[in-house]
């Protein structure tokens, strides 16, 4: 049991203001020369003050001159940078993309009990049957979203179509990259997932859409970019009729007669559609329809 506080002392105490309790009787060579226990008591009570060992007088300095350590923490850059770097060896060149992965916080985008896993090359749950694209894939999907018949894509994606928010992480990259991004999400509950996580970044350029991603989102066609993270047997037809001249589609899409799913991309020349495809990917399914 705790002893019981003093009168007039606040907690917590410092070390001066600690002192030893009185039933503690500390020997030396002059008590043990005769002085009387209650004379002992009264000089001990007088002068007797718990003195910290070495390490705790140690811990004491070092707090003192202690500073917020860099690189450690969900919320250090130098999470990010390391990661950026793996991405980099991994053959990710587009500095714009690399930057943009540098600075968004991709562990405020996964469950809490998934947080220490957010910078691993690897994809993770958020509910409702759906996950969070691996980081090493979703740089180079949005890699492969710069370049094709527009030579202005060097330097921006333009006006972006965005076919499954998910949790909104990738909306939030993309948003770095545009001038302007409409993100569609079928799930009512992920796309009030993502509206909570990416409300406090307050993008105004940034708008998220329930409705049906099969469909597009003709208010605002035509699109320079529409990426989709989700995958069918084929391109809704849609997603073609909203390109635009210059713009460039990347999204997975099925093999004929399998399940195995490739990355396709799609340039809308002045000549007309240019398919090419690239390598193997694994997408939850495209489908059509709202659930709330």
């Amino acid at each position: 049991m705790s002893p019981p506080q003093r009168r007039g002392l606040k907690f917590p105490l410092r070390l001066d203001q600690v002192a030893v309790p009185p039933r503690v009787f500390v020997a030396s060579k002059e008590t043990a020369a005769g002085q009387e226990p209650t004379a002992q008591r009264s000089a001990l009570s007088s002068r007797a003050v718990l003195r910290p060992q070495r390490p705790l007088q140690q811990a004491h300095a070092d707090a003192a001159r202690r500073v917020a350590p860099s690189g450690v923490g969900l919320d250090s850059a130098d999470v990010r940078r390391r990661m950026v770097q793996r991405l980099r060896l991994a053959g990710v060149r587009s500095e714009a993309v690399l930057a943009a992965m540098a600075q968004v916080p991709r562990h405020r985008f996964v469950d809490a009990a998934l947080v220490t896993q957010a910078y691993e090359d690897t994809s993770l749950p958020i509910g409702h049957g759906q996950t969070i694209s691996k980081p090493s894939i979703v740089a180079r999907m949005v890699e492969r979203l710069f370049g094709g018949a527009n030579a202005q894509r060097a330097a921006t994606l333009g006006r972006v179509l965005e076919i499954g928010t998910g949790c909104g992480y990738q909306a939030a990259l993309l948003s770095l990259l545009a001038r302007h991004v409409i993100s569609v999400e079928r799930l009512k509950p992920l796309y009030d997932k993502a509206r909570d996580m990416l409300a406090p970044i307050r993008v105004e350029h940034l708008r998220l859409v329930y409705g049906d991603g099969t469909l597009g989102h003709a208010p605002n066609a035509p699109y320079d970019s529409i990426i989709a993270a989700a995958g069918g047997a084929s391109l809704p037809q849609s997603w073609l009729d909203q390109l635009a001249l210059g713009g460039r589609l990347v999204s997975p899409v099925c093999e004929p007669g399998s399940d195995r799913q490739v990355l396709v991309v799609v340039d809308r020349t002045e000549q007309g559609l240019r398919h090419s495809v690239h390598e193997a990917v694994h997408f939850v399914p495209l489908k059509s329809g709202l659930v709330r």
